[in-house]
Order: structure tokens, then C-alpha cells, then sequence
């Protein structure tokens, strides 16, 4: 069967590249994020940082709490999203420690690990719907899968970094092993929706554990990667002085 592309001339890769933006060479030279790997995607990142700071940072120099804001800023498009994040038990020392130690990183879902960034650290991450790929536990139980597979790897969360930006019952889930005994390293807790996301955050605030949570029905995985992906870079940078 043939299709009516098979009889087009396809136009030659050159004909169809265009820059979006105007290259800066000057925030190419600034960019330091690992995620941006061309003059083109410095660019726009350095120029969205640039914005995020202005709007973000209230000093004359900003914290690290706000480089983190500003990034989950950027990643959601919506400034409001500064004025709902959450900042418990000294977050980001504790993750860019964790990641300087390579420590595993546990998410909830697979866009979660796919969005955080491959370089600048040797963190495993592991997606937690792999520790029960035929939802077994998940049945048995009546449980989510993410729950189940939060439970699964309860012997090996002691010190990792949990990032979680989709699934409510994953975060309580983690609340309750976190009573038991099991301390991660950190928390990111971004679960959005209408069912236990702002409960499951107000829960993880109150763990005796460093988190970083935004408060009520908003969130998502794009802030959990933003927050994971900017701890990253402030913990390169510290390697790197």
C-alpha cells in the first residue's frame, strides 16, 4: 500500500532547519546546565533564566531555594508557582549532598525519569513502576502500582532521593515507611490533582525529613524534574569549585 508522501519530494534537512531565537554568544558563554547542549538551546534557557530571576529573586543575590523556584518557574510557564512551593527541613543542602554521593533516585513514573538529566551526576534513577511490572503487588493489595512499587524497594530508599510528581499514593505510601523507620535523603513531592495531591504534600511536610513539596492541587512531573535537574546543577557547580 502506498501512501501519498511516497510520491512527494522530501525537502533536504537544510531547507527545513531554523534558529527560533537570536543567538547570544554571551548566554552561551553563562550557560553551566548540562541539559542545554547547543547554541540554540543555551540560549533560550539563559534568556527564560534571565526572566525567571527577575521575577523569582528578591535580594541581591539569589538563594539556592530560589534558583530551585525559578527553574520550576520556567518548567510550568506560570510565575504564580513561586508563591505555592515549599522549602522543609534544608532540601537543598540535603539533595545536592546526596547527589555529590550518588545516591539512587526513586520516581513515580517513567516521564519523571525520562525529563531528569542524564549528565552531571552518577545517580542511579530508578522507576518504581519496574518493581512490580505485573502489578501483582499492586492487585494484591488493591493498592496503585506506584505505591506498590514504592513499597518494593523499601530496603533500598534509606538515604536516596525520591521524586515524585504524579502519584498522591505514592507520596503517602512513602509517609508511612518514613514512620517506620526508612528515612530518604529527600523528598521531591509535586503530585497534581483533585484526589489526596494536597494532602499527600501537607503529609510529606510534616516527615521528619528534608522536602520539597508545592502546596495544594497543583504540580506535575515537569516541577518534580525541574527541582531534581536544578539540584543537579548546584551540585556540579560545587564539584567544579
Amino acid at each position: 500500500m502506498t501512501t501519498e508522501n511516497n510520491n512527494k519530494d522530501i525537502p533536504e534537512l537544510e531547507d527545513l532547519v531554523e534558529m527560533t531565537v537570536n543567538i547570544d554568544q554571551e548566554l552561551i558563554k553563562d550557560c553551566s546546565d548540562s541539559g542545554a547542549r547547543t547554541d540554540e538551546a543555551k540560549t533560550i534557557y539563559m534568556t527564560s533564566r534571565r526572566i525567571a530571576h527577575d521575577l523569582i529573586v528578591k535580594g541581591e543575590k539569589e538563594t539556592p531555594e530560589e534558583r530551585v523556584t525559578q527553574r520550576c518557574v520556567i518548567s510550568t510557564g506560570d510565575p504564580s508557582v513561586a508563591d505555592i512551593m515549599s522549602y522543609t527541613n534544608n532540601p537543598v543542602d540535603a539533595g545536592v549532598e546526596a547527589i555529590k554521593n550518588g545516591a539512587p533516585i526513586f520516581v513515580d513514573i517513567n516521564m519523571v525519569k525520562a525529563g531528569i538529566t542524564k549528565k552531571g551526576h552518577d545517580c542511579e534513577v530508578i522507576c518504581v513502576l519496574d518493581e512490580d511490572q505485573n502489578a501483582e503487588v499492586a492487585k494484591k493489595y488493591g493498592i496503585t502500582r506506584t505505591a506498590a512499587g514504592f513499597l518494593l524497594a523499601r530496603d533500598r530508599l534509606e538515604g536516596s532521593i525520591v521524586a515524585i510528581g504524579n502519584a498522591p499514593s505514592a507520596a503517602l505510601a512513602v509517609c508511612r515507611m518514613i514512620e517506620h523507620g526508612i528515612k530518604p535523603a529527600l523528598i521531591v513531592g509535586t503530585p497534581v490533582g483533585f484526589v489526596n495531591a494536597a494532602e499527600s504534600k501537607e503529609e510529606v511536610r510534616k516527615m521528619d525529613v528534608p522536602s520539597i513539596t508545592c502546596i495544594g492541587t497543583r504540580g506535575g512531573t515537569p516541577m518534580a524534574v525541574a527541582c531534581v535537574n536544578e539540584l543537579v546543577a548546584i551540585a556540579k557547580e560545587k564539584d567544579e569549585c
